[in-house]
């Protein structure tokens, strides 16, 4: 099930053109650039800084303000270099050497070194799948002189450069050596970066604003912006995230001049917006989001695939999307674990699945001997889209026979209590929603949500071991079908 994903910004004499990484705000028709502060509502406040950490869409937003990448996704979804110079293959596809542009500086002063992206890879690798599946094949990573990067392969495959340009959280993001050498598991402390804007880490306030300043020093790369890749020129002096939680307020605020762009108006009150000449509603990407619910198997009843099962009998589609939307012309129904339309999308083997046939979820739940035991249901509290899911699941799942313990909290907290494995009833949890972009989830490598490297993995299903050959391939690409098997 997707809905498409807008903003809505204020055009007037002066908003000028910005582009961040994550998404390109345009410059209205004649604008000029007299003003030099950009005031921005994001999806969430900006609790947590380190997006190797932490893989929620503001954190990774903030990553793109103020770090670059080796690689980068084009708008048709080709690799291209971004802090990359120049690349050689070896005959047998074993060795891949980079050079770095010259004249790449971190914010510090410091210039960029092999030897940082080396570190920034290592880290980012322990935390991301793709990167922990990208390691299985690298032999050695080594910095020839300051500029060069080698990394040799025992065997050929096609996942180095999708890997390192991949535009979904964990994003590889460049960092200093001395930054990046900080346990994967703990948070960092530096905001150093090289990207086009330095983060001002002494006015970032959680809960009410963070501010970036443009890097002076940041050299574009000199091909036209496409999507994430190409130059990203700072054409602002400063940008303010501003934190409200309220959306009305935010948009009033956007109303009334007092913020320029809001990333993701609630759909009831896009009608306000339409009403304002001066307001430009624009959607960011037609295929939208997808909802997705998450469940955790190391502790009951999940840990049992019978009760699993009954959820697919328990939940239906069109509850949730009403419930988020309304709008059926803002949303659409497919029962595809890929995005709808895109290469992927199947829904072969989802017969009699999502229809909430609550009297087969019922005798499931019967069947694998559920006790009552509470499921801790997390709910979003911040984020508009995302609030109104966890009540239609909790209905569902106590129509079907479930006890729901729902707990409603911001969204940086669940990402916070959903790394932990500690019991539900001790800090840990059941089950949350969420909601990422569908670019994050169109193809098997950028899918992180078909992860199954982690421990209790350990008997992967048919699609699994698809999946990993897919990925394995040297020919793997967003283009390339998977065989079952």
């Amino acid at each position: 099930m997707n809905r498409p994903d807008a903003l809505a910004r204020r055009c007037k004499r002066h908003v000028v053109p910005w582009l961040a990484a994550v998404a390109a705000v345009l410059a209205c028709p004649g604008a000029v650039a007299a003003q030099t502060v950009l005031r921005i509502v994001m999806n969430s406040d900006l609790k947590i800084l380190d997006p190797i950490w932490n893989t929620a869409f503001v954190i990774r937003d903030h990553g793109y303000m103020i770090y670059d990448t080796l690689f980068a996704t084009d708008a048709d979804g080709e690799i291209r270099p971004q802090m990359v110079d120049t690349t050689e293959v070896s005959a047998d596809k074993l060795t891949y050497t980079f050079t770095l542009r010259d004249g790449l500086r971190w914010h510090d002063g410091q210039p960029v070194t092999a030897e940082d992206c080396i570190a920034s890879i290592r880290r980012w690798a322990a935390r991301d799948a793709v990167g922990q599946k990208l390691m299985t094949f690298i032999v050695a990573l080594e910095a020839r002189d300051a500029r060069t990067i080698e990394i040799r392969l025992k065997e050929p495959t096609g996942l180095l450069l999708p890997a390192l340009g991949k535009p979904n959280s964990n994003v590889p993001f460049m960092m200093p050596r001395r930054v990046a050498e900080t346990d994967p598991f703990t948070q960092i402390t530096d905001s150093t970066g090289s990207g086009p804007f330095i983060f001002k880490r002494d006015q970032w306030r959680p809960g009410h604003k963070a501010v970036y300043v443009r890097n002076p020093d940041y050299k574009p790369r000199p091909e036209p912006v496409s999507r994430l890749a190409g130059g990203k020129i700072a054409r602002v002096d400063r940008i303010e995230w501003h934190a409200m939680p309220d959306h009305l307020q935010a948009v009033n605020a956007l109303l009334a001049g007092e913020i320029d762009f809001i990333e993701a108006p609630p759909f009831d009150l896009h009608p306000l917006l339409e009403a304002d000449r001066s307001v430009q509603l624009l959607t960011l990407s037609p295929v939208g989001s997808q909802n997705i619910f998450r469940l955790n198997h190391l502790h009951k009843p999940f840990d049992n695939p019978t009760v699993r099962r009954a959820l697919w009998h328990a939940f239906n589609q069109e509850d949730f999307l009403k419930a988020v939307i309304g709008d059926p012309a803002k949303y659409k129904v497919c029962k595809t674990l890929f995005i709808c339309g895109t290469t992927f999308a199947s829904e072969k083997g989802m017969e009699g699945l999502l229809e909430s046939n609550f009297d087969k979820a019922a005798s499931l739940l019967k069947q694998a001997g559920y006790d009552g035991t509470p499921v801790v249901l997390l709910q979003s509290s911040d984020l508009f889209w995302q609030t109104n899911l966890a009540p239609v699941a909790k209905r569902l799942m106590e129509k079907a026979g479930f006890k729901v313990d729902m707990q409603p909290m911001d969204w940086q907290s669940i990402v916070v209590r959903t790394s932990r494995k500690n019991p539900p009833d001790a800090g840990g949890w059941h089950a949350y929603l969420i909601s990422p972009s569908a670019m994050d989830l169109v193809d098997p490598l950028s899918n992180r949500y078909l992860n199954s490297s982690c421990p209790p993995a350990t008997r992967p299903s048919t699609a699994g071991r698809a999946i990993r050959r897919w990925k394995s391939s040297a020919t793997a690409s967003p283009a390339r079908p998977i065989q079952p098997g």
